[in-house]
């Protein structure tokens, strides 16, 4: 017995001019200041990306998403823009980045660029005039600015809160230097929301797709994607009026997952379907599943993450009702969809999966208030297998590398790195830390510079050493130790990246029924079976010629927490 969820087909295999090749992409995610640091000043650069393309294009990668590049004050980890159309001259120039991009695009390799639309940096031009304008001003109205409450305005517009922590509003100090109006922030102060009712802001976004596209970018991935228009209407709603975010599936809430953010991306998809091919677009959008089709619609983006395997435990009943809804989602909207375990704001899946499953303290999980999940490592050392989180990473990567869709790797994971949670007080950067403190350990143990080699101040990274600290344990995680290592978790990328390129072909998922409920089993057009086993026990492998293993064998049997792909005709 079998269930099969059918999707389009892809036109094309070459990825120069197929419009469709963001479809069944594996993309590769590049967080710049800790990826590769070309002149030693201990921060990762646009150079030092260039400098790699040959261990990219051998990793077998068909994109590169590159987190904010811009100019920033690291406010949020550069997703505080000072200017959205120039490159931080700490990571380089936009000479580097016209280079960056030609090696990317020789090697066969195409550009996603992250943009952040909901919010610029309390830098930026716009908000400095801002600063300096008059109430009422035309400057102003860029962003959202109130007065406040209260006989001298002492009092936010409303009690609505920030992402990270204390109220989404901040009072400015006026030209003439009496306490002046509040402006919004759904998250830093440093990151004051824009005013996408504006049709100046709308333009000049469209500008800056244009700018980053003629220069060589192939798609976007949108911040925040579902926060750009906002119901101001006054008086403004309290957040018990609001209701939970489970609660507004209707598109009512004043600030998430409004109905009128859609008219703006179809603006956005006008621009993308200038260029041939089109330039395309994921939302990073945290909504209910049912919403997200419009998101990820040809008229609009054309792509929506799902998160739902990032925040699953490793459980075989759990992964297999995500990828069948999840498929069936993309099936009925034309999109494709998207899978992802790690990246720049969660701890990485080798950790997570070594965590005690059964010890909330140690696996617990939180929600910012646009529903971000925050995944925190709060148990101590001695409660973490790192063993059996790495074999479970290798096995559900392995699995995930066979899915139908697009595939999202986060820098390092190809090298089975764990979450670096040595890190002093002094040493860490990321602001979520600091402003709830003892409730989110902050993303800093994911943005640790890699390490290239063994040796060395920075395992490689540069000659000056990094910008947060690398633990002694990276020298076994080393690209050059792993290239050396028959086995290593590199090499299981390399062989599973360049195998699920040769075997994709339809988008399409069969389920094989069986007995053991711990163990998934679907076929991939052309005989491609993919089995895992999420038990504790080794079970009978099926015949087929064995493609790839995310670990040893034990004879005919496939051991616990691993994954195999065979190659089988069923006679």
């Amino acid at each position: 017995m079998s269930t099969t969820a059918t999707l389009a087909t892809l036109s094309d295999s070459d990825l120069a001019t197929d419009p469709n090749w963001w479809r069944q992409a594996s993309v590769y995610q590049i967080y710049p200041r800790s990826f590769s640091d070309s002149n030693g000043d201990g921060l990762g650069d646009i150079r030092g990306i260039t400098a790699k393309v040959p261990y990219l294009k051998q990793l077998g990668i068909d994109a590169v998403w590159l987190s904010p590049f811009y100019p920033s004050a690291l406010a949020d980890g550069g997703y505080d823009v000072d200017d959205y159309r120039d490159v931080d001259p700490k990571l380089g120039t936009l000479e580097d980045f016209a280079e960056m991009s030609a090696a990317l695009h020789a090697a066969g390799i195409k550009l996603i660029a992250d943009i952040v639309p909901n919010h610029s940096s309390n830098r930026h031009e716009w908000f400095q005039e801002a600063l300096a304008s008059p109430k009422g001003s035309a400057a102003r109205d860029r962003y959202i600015f109130r007065d406040g409450k209260g006989p001298d305005g002492e009092f936010p517009p409303s009690d609505w809160d920030s992402v990270f922590g204390g109220p989404a509003w901040e009072r400015i100090t006026e030209p003439d230097g009496s306490p002046g109006q509040w402006y919004m922030h759904i998250f830093a102060k440093e990151q004051p929301d824009l005013n996408w009712a504006n049709r100046e802001v709308r333009d000049d976004f469209l500008k800056t797709l244009r700018f980053w596209s003629d220069r060589g970018v192939d798609g976007f991935r949108v911040d925040v994607a579902h926060a750009l228009t906002k119901d101001l209407t006054e008086p403004l709603q309290s957040k018990l009026e609001i209701g939970t975010e489970d609660g507004t599936l209707d598109g009512s809430h004043p600030f998430w997952d409004r109905d009128e953010v859609h008219e703006i991306y179809a603006e956005w998809r006008e621009v993308f379907n200038e260029y041939n091919p089109p330039r395309t677009a994921v939302a990073e959008a945290w909504v209910h599943a049912s919403r997200r089709p419009r998101y990820a619609s040809p008229k609009g983006l054309g792509q929506a993450f799902n998160f739902d395997l990032l925040q699953a435990d490793f459980d075989a009943r759990e992964f297999r009702e995500i990828i069948t809804r999840n498929l069936l989602e993309a099936a009925a909207t034309g999109a494709s969809s998207t899978w992802v375990f790690s990246n720049h704001d969660v701890v990485r899946h080798a950790t997570r999966y070594g965590l005690p499953k059964a010890t909330p303290e140690a696996h617990k999980r939180g929600k910012g208030q646009d529903g971000k999940a925050w995944l925190l490592a709060g148990a101590p050392e001695e409660e973490l297998d790192r063993e059996l989180g790495l074999r479970r990473a290798r096995a559900a990567t392995l699995l995930m590398l066979a899915l139908p869709g697009s595939a999202y790797l986060y820098q390092g994971e190809e090298l089975g790195l764990q979450e670096v949670s040595e890190i002093r007080e002094s040493e860490r950067q990321d602001p979520s830390f600091f402003r709830n403190r003892g409730v989110e350990i902050g993303r800093d143990g994911c943005r640790v510079p890699l390490p290239w080699t063994a040796e060395g101040a920075s395992y490689g990274f540069g000659d000056g050493g990094a910008h947060l600290p690398q633990p002694r344990w990276f020298s076994d995680y080393a690209v050059g130790v792993q290239e050396e290592q028959e086995g290593s978790t590199l090499e299981l990328y390399r062989q599973a990246l360049r195998l699920r390129r040769e075997l994709q072909a339809a988008e399409e998922l069969t389920w094989h029924e069986n007995a053991k409920g711990e163990v998934l089993h679907f076929t991939r057009p052309g005989g491609w079976h993919v089995v895992t086993n999420f038990g504790e026990e080794s079970v009978e492998l099926p015949p087929g010629e064995l493609l790839v293993s995310s670990g040893p064998l034990e004879g005919g049997r496939l051991p616990a927490n691993t994954t195999v792909w065979l190659r089988w005709q069923a006679k």
